[in-house]
């Protein structure tokens, strides 16, 4: 069974960061997993959060990328391996 993955997009509306949630959120629909997939667009929590350059994910609390849009291959190894699902 896998577990419940909480997966943040930082960034305000822009393209990339749009693009990045779509993404996944097409992931987590791809893999069945059970995920809440947020934006924070508020620029205080955006740095808080680790992230100088947007879009930023972060996925269960850690950083993964920062300023750039990872492959879905890439993305889909990330989001499996934080909710414990083998692909």
């Amino acid at each position: 069974m896998s577990k419940s993955v909480q997966i943040q997009i930082a960034g305000a509306d822009c393209p990339s960061c749009n693009k990045l949630e779509a993404l996944c959120r097409e992931v987590v629909s791809e893999l069945n997993i059970p995920a809440n997939v947020d934006k924070v667009t508020e620029l205080e929590r955006i740095t808080e959060l680790g992230i100088f350059v947007t879009p930023g994910l972060i996925i269960n609390g850690k950083v993964y990328t920062s300023g750039k849009i990872p492959l879905k291959s890439t993305l889909r190894h990330w989001i499996a391996d934080a909710a414990g699902v083998q692909i």
